[in-house]
C-alpha cells in the first residue's frame, strides 16, 4: 500500500479551488471503473463536494511523477480515496477506490484537525 506525506499547500489549494478541471487519461478512466467500480463523475465528486481532506504526497512507492491523494465523501455517499497529479492546474485522476477501514480513521482524525484550525 502507497504511504503519503501530509502537505499544507495541498490542503490550501484543495480549499481555495473554487473549480476543478480534470484531465482523464484513457487507461486511468477505465481502470477505476473496472477494478473498483468507481466512474469518473464519482471520482470528480469527491473533489467538488468540498469535503475531502488531502492525504497528501506519495512517498513510498517512489514514482516518476508527484502523486497526490484526497479521501472524501462522493455525491453517491460512499467514502473515496483518489490518487491524482496535478498537470498544468488541471487534476490528473490515476486512481479511484473505496477507502479503506485506515484511511477513513485518517478522514476523520483529520477533519477534526483542520476543524479545530
Amino acid at each position: 500500500m502507497a504511504q503519503f506525506r501530509f502537505l499544507l499547500w495541498l490542503a490550501y489549494w484543495y480549499q481555495q479551488n473554487e473549480a476543478f478541471e480534470f484531465e482523464w487519461d484513457i487507461g486511468n478512466s477505465q481502470k477505476s471503473s473496472k477494478k473498483h467500480d468507481v466512474g469518473l463523475d464519482e471520482i470528480e465528486s469527491v473533489f467538488e463536494m468540498k469535503m475531502a481532506v488531502p492525504l497528501g504526497r506519495q512517498v513510498t512507492p517512489v514514482v516518476d511523477e508527484e502523486r497526490l491523494c484526497l479521501i472524501g465523501p462522493t455525491e453517491m455517499g460512499r467514502m473515496l480515496s483518489v490518487v491524482f497529479t496535478l498537470r498544468d492546474g488541471r487534476v490528473r485522476p490515476i486512481s479511484g477506490r473505496a477507502a479503506s477501514k485506515k484511511e477513513r480513521a485518517l478522514y476523520e482524525e483529520i477533519s477534526k484537525t483542520i476543524k479545530n484550525l
